[in-house]
């Protein structure tokens, strides 16, 4: 199943963009190291899909819809090249055998980013299979779209699902969204992530990591700080704090900053 033609970001309503069933509206490609959770380090393709159903206070990723996407045109180079939006997977998987063909061993996943990917899942249930044969698929989402989750959890081989909570995006935290997400994805290896900034709702954060270790017990759940001018703007003493709060109702609580902006890197 597909979103509907119109998404909820808290109480406000936003368009979702109508694709063909064969082509992606992309924003770019490229490889990079994996700068969080579970497989931090990781080498990656990173596929970003254009658009959102949410309106996150704190993003800072551009995820517009353009006439032209960026290719990277050598893994890791920082160079890239415009590609004609949208995009066929025939375009995409020439682009991925290059890169195979040059580095066999260097990349250890796929990873669907945004934005939002599932917004395109109907376009995503035919591309997943062609390009799953080249990489294992990984799905960064913001587990919200329940609805579109069963029908492509054959090609996924690892899910990492955000918890939007209001204190950091602005808006009603969509629990009964992300409960459905959760009870979806309990077939395939995941983690859960929460971004944290100051100010906090300790209830909320609780409500979280409770809801993970119902339906999720095997997930790591990852407290993110927010990163602000380079690094993360939560102290320490605090970020402790609340993985000793967490850990009595999700024992799997870690806590982990974006490294992309210590390395400088994208």
């Amino acid at each position: 199943m597909s979103p509907s033609s119109r998404s909820m970001s808290g109480s406000r309503t936003m368009p979702v963009p109508a694709t063909a069933s064969t082509e992606l509206p992309l924003v770019e490609c490229f490889s990079s190291l994996q700068g969080e959770g579970l497989h931090i380090g990781r080498r990656q393709v990173f596929l970003r899909l254009g658009g959102c159903n949410l309106n996150c206070g704190y993003c800072d990723t551009d995820f517009r819809i353009c006439d032209t996407c960026r290719f990277e045109t050598t893994p890791g180079s920082g160079r890239f090249k415009a590609v004609p939006n949208p995009v066929s997977v025939e375009t995409l998987c020439a682009l991925l055998d290059q890169w195979l063909a040059l580095a066999p061993n260097l990349h250890h996943a796929l990873s669907l980013t945004g934005g939002e990917p599932l917004l395109h899942a109907d376009a995503l249930n035919d591309w997943l299979p062609v390009l799953a044969e080249r990489l294992p698929i990984h799905l960064e989402t913001n587990g919200t779209l329940y609805q579109c989750l069963p029908a492509l959890m054959p090609h996924l081989t690892f899910l990492s699902i955000d918890l939007k909570l209001e204190a950091t995006t602005g808006s009603p935290t969509p629990w009964n969204e992300h409960r459905h997400f959760l009870q979806a994805a309990r077939s395939r290896p995941a983690q859960v992530k929460i971004v944290v900034d100051t100010g906090q709702d300790e209830e909320e954060l609780v409500q979280g990591a409770t809801l993970v270790e119902e339906l999720l017990p095997a997930a790591p759940l990852f407290l993110q700080p927010v990163t602000r001018d380079g690094g993360p703007d939560v102290s320490g003493e605090q970020l402790l704090a609340w993985q000793q709060l967490l850990s009595r109702h999700h024992p799997d609580t870690r806590v982990v900053p974006q490294i992309h902006p210590l390395l400088r890197i994208d």
